[in-house]
């Protein structure tokens, strides 16, 4: 046996000459593959400049020196690449994403909480955005919380302090603009912590509410986070 079935770690075999090499390329894999940071998941062009253990997951269309290792973690080691196949179950941390991934057997699936042999997961994840206040008694996000997901809270936090003749504002969503708190903060470091008793699903996107109580807002930035769940579907 040439490798190790699990991470293709190199062995060194019975008198081989050079064996620091096998040693240390096998470090390297290990250095890679434990507690493993993916640096990217989509990028198909390898980086000019790499340090040494950091693992860019190869799309599909990997070129130049990642050319025919789609699929595969390329780990940077010594001024080149090593490849290794990962295996369906494996566990990753997206670095650029901020989340955890999972590779299915094809792709790496974001914020899996369960999954199925079908690929079919359920999906636990996190919106987080800031939404700069404009003038007026009510402001909409622009961003949107997907269809067909179930939202079990929304949380906020002031960032820059709010301005205006509001005494307080409220956050809600999909009709009822205190489905996640009335009377809020609004100076530096005001939160929200909006749980709901019955989730929230809806079949179309949907963005947030965020109301002026006692007059309007002028000014200010609120780091909003909804929290809900997604469910994918079984593959073919």
């Amino acid at each position: 046996m040439d490798e190790t079935s699990q991470l293709m770690l190199p062995l060194v075999q019975a008198a081989q000459a050079q064996k620091h090499v096998t040693v240390n390329e096998a470090f390297t894999r290990l250095d890679g593959l434990v507690h493993l940071r993916l640096q990217g998941l989509s990028t198909s062009l390898p980086p000019a400049s790499a340090t040494d253990g950091q693992v860019w997951a190869v799309p599909s269309g990997g070129v130049n020196a990642w050319a025919g290792h789609d699929g595969e973690l390329a780990i940077a080691a010594n001024g080149g690449w090593v490849f290794v196949a990962p295996q369906a179950g494996w566990r990753g941390w997206d670095v650029s994403g901020h989340r955890t991934v999972q590779f299915d057997g094809s792709v790496w699936v974001g914020d899996v909480l369960a999954s199925a042999p079908s690929g079919a997961a359920s999906l636990l994840r996190v919106l987080e955005f800031d939404h700069t206040l404009s003038a007026g008694a009510t402001n909409v996000t622009t961003q949107l919380v997907p269809s067909h997901a179930m939202v079990l809270a929304a949380t906020a936090r002031v960032t820059v302090a709010i301005t205006g003749s509001l005494t307080g504002w409220r956050l809600g969503m999909n009709g009822s603009d205190d489905r996640f708190g009335s009377g809020l903060g609004l100076g530096l470091g005001s939160f929200a912590r909006g749980v709901l008793g019955s989730p929230l699903t809806s079949y179309s996107d949907l963005p947030l509410d965020l109301t002026a109580e006692g007059g309007n807002f002028a000014g200010g930035t609120v780091r909003v986070a909804v929290h809900y769940l997604e469910f994918t579907l079984p593959s073919l």
